[in-house]
């Protein structure tokens, strides 16, 4: 496991930052000194979040964070957060892409087009749009770092998962593009295959699972934050977090 970085004085923006890894992922970051925009639909969620944020940051003295209500389907808000993030701190340090929706477990000819297509608004478009809006503010930092969640779906493409599957596997073509471009400069770009976890996408696409026999979330983004550290050297790759370890590509489930 890499060790936690010191994040003091950098701003990370976290998508999907109000439950699950992403929450988690906000919280720790902020614990260890970062400032967190944290973006999500749920407001209540997020509250939570800061509230969490703030009571660790009166012990410690450090961390804090910007709750930014927004669906990533809105892709004029996605444009606007971009622009005012550049106004009030000129830079973006650390962007984690972790928002995301499952849609249907369900064989590919009974998905219905507005499921397929939220799908693939939220999980596809809305990361290039984020990408497209924040890619001109990493740039601007001294060791930008680009975490892209994935999952193990994107190459399994197990029966009656195909518009997740398909949205990951286009998600994982987006970071390797983007690496590509940026490999010459100080911004390195990553995707990440979590696992399992326990959260609420979880509980929704395996139902009979026992919970108690799947991590926790917390225990997930712990293994997670340590690739927005300055130290990091890899782009384009792929970390594992159940083996704890870099691919250049994928293994077959």
């Amino acid at each position: 496991m890499l060790p936690t970085p010191d994040l003091t004085g950098r701003i990370a923006l976290v998508t999907g930052a109000s439950r699950g890894i992403g929450y988690f992922i906000a919280r720790q970051m902020a614990a260890a000194g970062a400032h967190v925009i944290a973006v999500a639909r749920t407001v209540g969620g997020l509250e939570e979040l800061d509230d969490e944020i703030k009571t660790e940051a009166k012990a410690s003295g450090r961390g804090s964070a910007t709750l930014v209500p927004l669906d990533l389907t809105d892709m004029a808000g996605i444009d606007r957060l971009g622009g005012s993030i550049h106004e009030r701190w000129g830079k973006l340090d650390i962007l984690v892409a972790n928002a995301g929706v499952l849609g249907v477990i369900a064989p590919i000819g009974h998905v219905e087009a507005k499921v397929f297509d939220k799908v693939m608004a939220v999980n596809v478009t809305g990361t290039w749009r984020l990408i497209r809006s924040v890619d001109p503010l990493l740039r601007l930092s001294d060791a930008g770092r680009a975490i892209v969640m994935s999952s193990g779906s994107a190459h399994s493409a197990r029966a009656f998962w195909a518009p997740y599957a398909a949205s990951k596997a286009a998600v994982e073509a987006l970071a390797r593009s983007w690496a590509d471009e940026t490999k010459n400069i100080a911004l390195r770009v990553n995707i990440v295959d979590p696992g399992i976890a326990r959260t609420a996408m979880r509980a929704l696409a395996m139902p009979g699972e026992n919970p108690e026999t799947v991590p926790l979330p917390a225990e997930v983004a712990a293994k997670i934050v340590p690739l927005a550290g300055p130290g990091v050297t890899e782009t384009g790759m792929i970390w594992n977090v159940e083996t704890g370890s870099w691919t250049a590509h994928r293994r077959p489930a």
